[in-house]
């Protein structure tokens, strides 16, 4: 991975070499057919690569981004609607409870219900010192990784039926946390926990909820936040020895979203390259 910077939350057109998302090697089974999906910073990343994966196993997809990664976002309905599914644009910021609420509101217009929520936006921002971190970025880390995720299940629940999917972003950051991070380790850890509540409190209704744990993948997160050295070695620590595509992670979503795993809930899954979550 070459020297490169750009500003965040990132672009693909500005990735070297580009993420893998499936585009040419998914192929999907029917494995959720009929089924009506949000999911949150889809239009790129690990996003992009579920949303690309879910399309292709037949279910309709709502994608919730920022304004700003609009090219991303048609990117991804490109994929999407090539796959014969429906895709919604809805652009917008997760901080803001008001447009989380919307979120919902839309998908079950638009997509005449909902089944799976995938809570993936996330921002993050690298550190040398605790003392850089200011109040503003802490707070904005908070309410994009995790307060938007109690706000969109909170929206979600009126809408979900038994055999419904919640599945929360979570990160080998939760369980190994880099010093450089700690904003967003905090977050990741508070998603996998709150995943693991709401799977007490919801299995009573039917209603799944998980986590999946990635380690370092390949996203415009990771140049629009690290610098230039650490991304030069990004994911060659791990055991396998480089970093994962979003690709990676799909069939995972969608064994997750799936009636293949009517018996998974309150798991966090690692995908890690080998570092173990234990």
């Amino acid at each position: 991975m070459s020297d490169q910077q750009q500003p965040p939350p990132g672009h693909e057109d500005a990735m070297t070499p580009k993420a893998d998302h499936g585009e040419e090697s998914y192929r999907g089974s029917g494995k959720l057919t009929g089924k009506r999906a949000v999911i949150t910073g889809g239009d790129s990343g690990i996003g992009k690569a579920v949303a690309i994966a879910f399309a292709r196993e037949g279910a309709d997809v709502l994608i919730s981004y920022l304004p700003e990664e609009q090219d991303d976002a048609e990117d991804t309905k490109h994929w999407v609607e090539e796959a014969g599914r429906k895709a919604v644009l809805f652009p917008g910021d997760l901080t803001d409870p008001a447009y989380c609420r919307e979120v919902i509101a839309t998908a079950v217009s638009e997509l005449g219900g909902l089944d799976v929520l995938v809570n993936n936006a996330a921002y993050q921002m690298a550190h040398e010192t605790f003392e850089e971190i200011t109040d503003e970025e802490w707070d904005h880390t908070l309410a994009t990784n995790l307060s938007a995720y109690f706000h969109l299940v909170k929206a979600a629940l009126p809408h979900l039926g038994a055999g419904a999917s919640i599945i929360g972003s979570s990160s080998v950051n939760s369980d190994n946390p880099r010093p450089d991070l700690a904003p967003y380790d905090v977050t990741k850890a508070g998603v996998a926990n709150l995943s693991a509540a709401l799977a007490q409190l919801l299995g009573p209704r039917g209603i799944r909820v998980n986590s999946v744990a990635p380690g370092p993948i390949w996203t415009p997160l990771i140049p629009s936040t690290m610098p230039p050295e650490q991304v030069e070695q990004f994911g060659t620590q791990s055991p396998l020895g480089r970093a994962g595509q979003p690709a990676e992670l799909a069939p995972v979503y969608v064994l997750l979203a799936s009636d293949d795993g009517s018996y998974v809930s309150g798991a966090r899954v690692a995908v890690t390259g080998g570092t173990p979550i234990l």
